[in-house]
């Protein structure tokens, strides 16, 4: 006598599950937006690997001629582009890891402290995402110049950490959701107040670290109106100064499209690798972010 498990039987429900027309429709949707977001980056991937030539036919012939790395190799070899990754990768990583630092502290202490004037300072806090940037970047390049900051990394880093206002935000929304006996156990034990932060704070704030890391890691790397004003030497120039540099002189020149397609490549693998390797992390920052507080 064949006994049915309880899995196969879940399984012919399944499968024998009719999916309702209005559903079809709503995949259908979702599929054609899809293609929609995704097809400008196959372009530009497959433009990256064409000539001047092939680019500029219309329409483009995807696979009727071969492809090249040439595109590759000239912006490696004569732009520099390795430099140039090299010094959007470091600003954009120390910038992260100072910043996320940072928040997590200012998160913790809106969160777990009681003092004076907490939720004005809180206030003051969200309040100054709402000043733009543009409204202070001359006078902050004005003292920028003054202390010596000009066409130097540092002063690319600064004024980004300005937006540990965010962080702190999501921290303190974050941190609401964890209990307060596990700070008091370390006191207990006699752990410092950094000790507490440090050894018990971060580690559980690993998904909140990695959702705000692929964000301000992102924010970084794609900055460009402030390295625009304060780089001047080719050497210092992060990737999106690289890439406006690209074009040609002259009113009539076309830009390089073949040479700015191969940059942009460049410029999303990063992006790329890192929110596919911290998906699971980002997913649950964003998704604990939201529901604790």
């Amino acid at each position: 006598m064949k006994i049915e498990t309880s899995t196969s039987t879940a399984a012919k429900t399944y499968q024998n599950k009719k999916i309702p027309f209005s559903d079809i429709w709503i995949y259908f949707i979702l599929i054609l937006v899809s293609f929609v977001c995704i097809a400008p980056f196959l372009f530009m991937f497959i433009a990256s690997f064409k000539s001047m030539e092939d680019i500029m036919k219309y329409p483009m012939p995807l696979f009727e001629t071969g492809f090249t790395t040439a595109n590759f190799i000239e912006i490696f070899s004569k732009y520099q582009f390795a430099r140039v990754t090299w010094n959007s990768f470091y600003v954009a990583l120390f910038f992260t890891l100072t910043t996320i630092y940072i928040s997590a502290m200012s998160g913790y202490a809106l969160s777990k402290y009681n003092f004076k004037l907490k939720n004005v300072l809180f206030l003051i806090t969200i309040g100054s995402l709402l000043i733009p940037f543009e409204s202070t970047m001359i006078p902050m390049y004005i003292i920028f110049k003054n202390l010596g900051l000009v066409n130097k990394h540092l002063g690319l880093i600064i004024p980004q950490v300005s937006r540990v206002a965010f962080g702190a935000f999501f921290m303190r929304q974050y941190l609401s959701g964890i209990s307060s006996e596990l700070i008091e156990s370390g006191r207990i034990d006699g752990c410092s107040e950094f000790g507490i932060f440090n050894r018990i704070i971060l580690p559980i704030l690993k998904p909140a670290f990695a959702t705000l890391g692929i964000v301000f890691f992102m924010t970084s790397w794609n900055n460009y109106v402030w390295p625009l004003i304060l780089l001047k030497s080719p050497s210092k120039m992060t990737i999106p100064i690289a890439l406006k540099n690209f074009q040609q002189a002259g009113i009539t020149a076309l830009p390089p499209y073949h040479l700015l397609m191969a940059g942009a490549v460049v410029s999303i693998l990063p992006m790329v690798i890192a929110f596919f390797g911290f998906q699971k992390y980002f997913i649950a920052g964003i998704t604990d972010g939201a529901v604790k507080g």
